[in-house]
């Protein structure tokens, strides 16, 4: 199947949920519970020198992922109207939460990346496989077969200055929409790995960058003050109330048709020895000779070869980036 084809199946406008949580302040205690909150850097920015102070004030924490259930995420993880809306977008009977995530933003002057996010199929996901190769098995289209839907609900705790959330539900080369007022206790739930999006600037707006290094931290202050305090290497970098913050929680589950398509493709996994065989016979029928070598998965040249043999699209009127020259 086309990639492209493939997205659009499972893309479309999300659904908007209002008034997603009945006592915000359970959230607040969460977020204090799961403190402190680190820099974004990860796949976008692999090679980065945590030492370095050029990182945006751009926070972020798991509070759901494998053995990490942080005390107070079932008010996400389980919540009743996210999963029938997961369901509803998807046509779709079983949905199986497995991951949370939060994003605490602040004077952070350009959009954060244009992205969809990473994709996970049968037995290959990022805690066995490295995270381009797991893109290009998407962006490829060659292993339909083995990816596992996922469904995203994103929840917004508060209006802040700017930091809309921009997206793309008809296609990369269609104008994208903004979610970006009233966007208090509100959730969209639906496809953000075939979707692209993109978070806009966020204020206050200090007509100059903010940067922290790697090591920075975000937690509450401890002065009984009620604000939240990035500390760097020692050094109280920016202090502001909660709610200054633009604060998110993600929500990511598995989809799938039904109890027998859950088990079908529960019982083919996807090999990386398979994943090699795929790609020799696309690429043969196609007369290149570039092959997946598995001994040097590690290798920047080999992920930048297979990057040129199936590239990622690129979203019309995406904003400029915190990231742009840096990846």
């Amino acid at each position: 199947m086309d990639i492209l084809i493939a997205v659009q199946i499972h893309s479309g406008q999300p659904t908007l949920l209002e008034d997603v949580i009945p006592d915000v302040s359970r959230v607040v205690e969460t977020l204090e519970r799961a403190a402190p909150y680190t820099p974004l850097g990860g796949w976008f920015w692999p090679d980065a020198d945590d030492a370095v102070p050029t990182r945006a004030l751009w926070f972020q924490n798991d509070w759901v992922h494998a053995d990490l259930h942080v005390p107070g995420s079932d008010l996400f993880l389980s919540h009743a109207r996210v999963t029938e809306a997961a369901k509803a977008f998807y046509g779709a009977e079983v949905i199986v939460p497995h991951t949370l995530y939060v994003n605490l933003m602040v004077g952070v002057e350009k959009c954060g990346p244009v992205h969809t996010d990473n994709p996970v199929f049968e037995g290959r996901d990022r805690t066995n496989t490295p995270m381009w190769l797991l893109r290009t098995l998407f962006w490829s289209g060659l292993f339909e077969r083995w990816a596992i839907r996922q469904a995203t609900s994103i929840w917004w705790m508060n209006d802040v200055e700017g930091g809309g959330f921009r997206y793309w539900p008809d296609g990369p080369d269609q104008p994208p929409r903004s979610h970006a007022e009233g966007m208090a206790n509100t959730a969209l739930v639906g496809d953000n790995h075939g979707m692209f999006h993109q978070v806009e600037p966020v204020g206050p707006f200090a007509g100059e960058a903010r940067r922290v290094t790697g090591h920075a931290e975000l937690a509450p202050a401890s002065d009984g003050s009620g604000d939240w305090v990035v500390i760097d290497r020692g050094e109280e970098r920016f202090r502001a109330p909660l709610e200054t913050f633009r604060v998110s929680v993600l929500w990511k589950a598995h989809v799938y048709a039904d109890e027998e398509d859950r088990r079908v493709r529960q019982a083919d996994a996807l090999s990386l020895d398979e994943v090699v065989r795929v790609f020799a016979e696309d690429l043969s029928a196609r007369g290149e000779a570039l092959r997946l070598d598995l001994e040097c998965l590690d290798d920047p040249a080999q992920a930048a070869a297979f990057a040129g043999a199936y590239p990622e699209a690129r979203p019309v009127e995406a904003g400029a980036s915190i990231f742009d020259g840096t990846l």
